[in-house]
């Protein structure tokens, strides 16, 4: 499934965690590397970091190369300074921690992605 589905784009930025969810349920790659900036951070399991959008897409398509299933779970409310929003999402076993900012355009990109700040 192409990226190209995903046009729309986060308007606040809890809604980049449910894009997530349903992005990464439907097995679309192209769709989750769209929710970062192109020089975006992903912390990885054994401490590593993706840096750059070629890099999480690598990621993203390992990731869902098993298609796991990703439930919707409660996000806390963003808390925001500026154009800067910290994000965060429980999940089973641990916690995401994401950092988006506002684009030009008023959307929201994340650009700083722990998914799992309590992991191993």
């Amino acid at each position: 499934m192409s990226g190209e589905r995903w046009r729309e784009r986060a308007a606040q930025p809890e809604d980049l965690g449910r894009f997530f969810v349903a992005r990464a349920n439907a097995g679309d790659v192209e769709g989750l590397v769209a929710l970062y900036e192109s020089d975006a951070v992903l912390a990885l399991p054994d401490g590593a970091v993706a840096t750059g959008t070629e890099a999480i897409r690598e990621v993203y398509r390992r990731l869902l190369a098993d298609r796991p299933t990703f439930t919707p779970v409660a996000q806390r409310p963003a808390l925001c300074h500026g154009d800067l929003a910290l994000t965060s999402t429980r999940i089973p076993g641990g916690a995401t921690t994401e950092v988006a900012r506002r684009q030009p355009d008023g959307t929201w990109l994340w650009i700083i992605d722990q998914p799992n700040v309590l992991g191993d």
